[in-house]
């Protein structure tokens, strides 16, 4: 066996049809990341008859003057129960990026270790844990973190699209999808030129300017990988479904008036209580809606950008206008890519949740927003560093290169 660069086809190749691949070990990546000062190598270890057995994305990025870190997005394309290969191939890496003045190689694998049961708020663990074992056994670094410390979120959410429908969803996700359609919204396909219209939705989400997702589409468009959508709502037919829904919810608001005062019970106060909240929220909407009617018919007030890899569609990023969350605009769009995607794929990846079930979580509506469409939760095994030099690796740490280069601040990965 013997380590050896891979050109794009042979990475691409090995990594579409590897257990492990993802589109974060594509050549689409490499080529995304390069611009965002990052180096890269395709490397593979190939047996005596040239066949690749294992591989990986390599980036490579410049802290400070001389030193440097390497990161393979998503971990390895490899066995990680094949000790002897593993081995071999972390061998092979250090003594590869040792003479180009590494410190370290950051790796996040693929790997379930555990289902969340969300409602019982615990997570059932399974045999893929011995990994971490081997991992540390080879001079791993494992990181902690239980929210969005890391590269790339350590719990997520999926869908599987065959199995998952308006039905399956929970009570309020379903009503508050059932919302959007009937506020008159729309799931538009867009363009490249689409991006400026959705960046004003997400643009506080994360600290990347506008040039970092038309990087993504550069990239990722070259093999038709990557959608851009919109949300548009009309407004006229969303101030007709409003005036409808506002008295039919009147007359029966009318009708618990009369419950109450024949039965002043408080099951009856509850619901007259409930009903004066929708009334409000409607006549809140219908104002909104006739506000903007005298300025245009359409208005996009939502959007998403997709990467779609193999049988799974991941939701890169997504966001709404917050002057129109009672439109419920971020329900329908996943909703909408739900429906649009389930006749092609397998599976919709809804990005990064946390594992944290603490009432007091900062991310828990974010949390109960995805649960509600009732995915698979998932933990993977997380967030490793491998020592490639480590009197250079504990010389950054202590001199706070690390913690300056990977504290990023950010308000969700969704």
């Amino acid at each position: 066996m013997k380590l050896r660069s891979l050109n794009l086809f042979e990475f691409d190749e090995f990594s579409l049809n590897h257990p492990l691949g993802s589109y974060h070990q594509s050549s689409s990546y490499a080529l995304f990341m390069s611009e965002q000062d990052y180096d890269y190598d395709l490397l593979g270890i190939v047996d005596d008859d040239d066949n690749i057995i294992a591989a990986s994305l390599v980036l490579i990025k410049r802290i400070g003057l001389f030193n440097r870190y390497a990161y393979a997005p998503k971990g390895f394309l490899i066995d990680y129960n094949n000790k002897s290969l593993l081995k071999f191939f972390t061998d092979s890496l250090k003594k590869y990026y040792y003479k180009k003045n590494v410190a370290f190689i950051k790796v996040n694998p693929e790997i379930i270790i555990g289902n969340i049961d969300y409602k019982n708020k615990k997570i059932i663990y399974n045999e893929n844990q011995i990994i971490i074992n081997n991992l540390c056994d080879l001079n791993f670094n494992k990181l902690e973190g239980r929210l969005f410390e890391y590269k790339i979120p350590k719990f997520n959410a999926i869908l599987d699209l065959k199995k998952t429908n308006l039905n399956t969803v929970s009570k309020n996700t379903r009503n508050k999808i059932k919302k959007g359609i009937n506020s008159g919204m729309n799931l538009v396909k867009g363009t490249r030129e689409d991006i400026e219209i959705l960046y004003k939705f997400i643009k506080n989400k994360k600290e990347y300017n506008i040039e970092h997702y038309y990087n993504y589409y550069n990239a990722f468009s070259r093999n038709d990988a990557i959608d851009i959508f919109l949300v548009e709502i009309d407004f006229e037919t969303c101030l007709i479904n409003l005036r409808n829904k506002y008295a039919q919810e009147y007359n029966k608001n009318n009708e618990l008036v009369n419950e109450l005062m024949n039965h002043n019970t408080e099951e009856n106060l509850i619901k007259k209580m409930v009903s004066d909240h929708i009334l409000n929220s409607y006549d809140d909407s219908m104002i909104i809606a006739t506000n903007y009617l005298s300025q245009g018919k359409k208005k996009y007030i939502a959007g998403a950008i997709t990467i779609k890899f193999r049988d799974k569609v991941y939701i890169l990023i997504s966001g709404f206008d917050q002057e129109f969350k009672k439109f419920c605009p971020n329900y329908f769009l996943h909703y909408q890519l739900m429906e649009y995607y389930k006749d092609n794929y397998n599976y919709l990846d809804l990005n990064g949740m946390t594992g944290d079930f603490d009432e007091n979580n900062p991310y828990k509506g974010l949390d109960e927003f995805k649960v509600g469409f009732k995915p698979d939760i998932y933990e993977y095994i997380g967030e490793f560093d491998f020592i490639v030099n480590d009197g250079l690796y504990k010389s950054m740490n202590r001199s706070g290169q690390l913690a300056k280069e990977f504290t990023k601040k950010q308000k969700s990965n969704d």
